[in-house]
């Protein structure tokens, strides 16, 4: 019953898609950070790539095919994933805690956020948005500026790194020091948490300007994320990189994503057409093997 509801789910949510989105070929949807086609962090989450006539998908084996169509008269044929086994999140949770006790008892070495983060010493990153670039050097300072004629104009740090305030900061949390946000729903948006300090001093507030620079697990290449503005004149940096992913409580809960393959179909006129002109090619071809199956000289030799 339980693999005929999660079947009958990914059908109606990939019938919601085809009816709300105007698709395209070979196009990715995936739901917005926090949702996902999934009720928890810990559930699968659901992707739809829709691939064009000329580059269908190839479905493995086994793999149930559900006819969907949208409201542009569009018509797709839907790949669903294969169903797994569920996995017990309790008790993927214990083995993990577990493990590292054991490993703790062994004394081995995990390697904390913050070891792992060294690697990103002596390197800077920029993002470039409509007006201001920001500019974050690790474990030395958040600077926001204006580029004219390749000089930086309007220059504001955003803070200093801090290491008291981020060992105060950290000292209540979890001897990794790994947060949860709690406006995502994500648990794969855990982070790791530094105080930046005694930045450019804010008109508003009279106050030195105060940035968290947060870091998340993400696969692809280490790059300013994003950067929001929390108060007045205090800010939120996220910081993505693969670095963070070898460590063992950000892989704990990241979500494990399923796509759903849907086949561009042609319509029924193009269909009709496209099965005459098969059927045309294997009569053409029958008349051939008819042709060329014999050998003349035998034959002659034969009479």
């Amino acid at each position: 019953m339980g693999k005929i509801t999660s079947l009958l789910l990914i059908t109606l949510c990939v019938s919601l898609y085809l009816s709300i989105h105007e698709t395209f070929a070979d196009q990715v949807l995936a739901p917005p950070a926090g949702g996902g086609l999934g009720r928890s962090s810990r559930e699968p989450k659901y992707k739809i790539e829709f691939h064009s006539e000329d580059s269908p998908y190839n479905p493995d084996d086994e793999q149930e095919a559900v006819f969907m169509p949208n409201t542009n008269g569009k018509n797709y044929l839907c790949f669903l994933p294969k169903a797994e086994k569920p996995k017990s999140g309790k008790l993927a949770t214990q083995h993990n805690t577990s493990s590292m006790i054991m490993e703790s008892e062994k004394r081995v070495k995990v390697k904390t956020p913050d070891e792992l983060l060294e690697e990103m010493d002596e390197h800077c990153f920029l993002r470039q948005e409509t007006w201001w670039t920001y500019e974050y050097c690790h474990k030395k300072h958040l600077r926001q500026f204006h580029l004219e004629d390749d000089k930086a104009v309007q220059e504001f740090f955003l803070g200093y790194y801090d290491p008291e305030a981020t060992a105060a900061y950290n000292q209540n949390l979890s001897d990794v020091s790994i947060l949860k946000d709690p406006r995502s729903k994500d648990a794969s948006h855990r982070y790791h948490s530094h105080q930046f300090t005694n930045g450019t001093t804010c008109d508003l507030t009279n106050l030195p300007r105060e940035t968290e620079v947060r870091f998340v697990c993400a696969e692809g290449r280490t790059m300013i994320n994003s950067i929001t503005e929390l108060s007045t004149c205090k800010y939120a940096l996220t910081v993505q990189s693969p670095i963070l992913c070898a460590h063992p409580l950000f892989q704990e809960e990241r979500p494990v994503w399923h796509a759903i393959h849907c086949n561009l179909l042609r319509d029924d006129a193009e269909v009709i057409k496209a099965e005459e002109d098969n059927q045309h090619g294997k009569q053409i071809k029958m008349v051939r093997d008819i042709e060329y199956p014999f050998n003349i000289d035998a034959d002659d030799n034969a009479v």
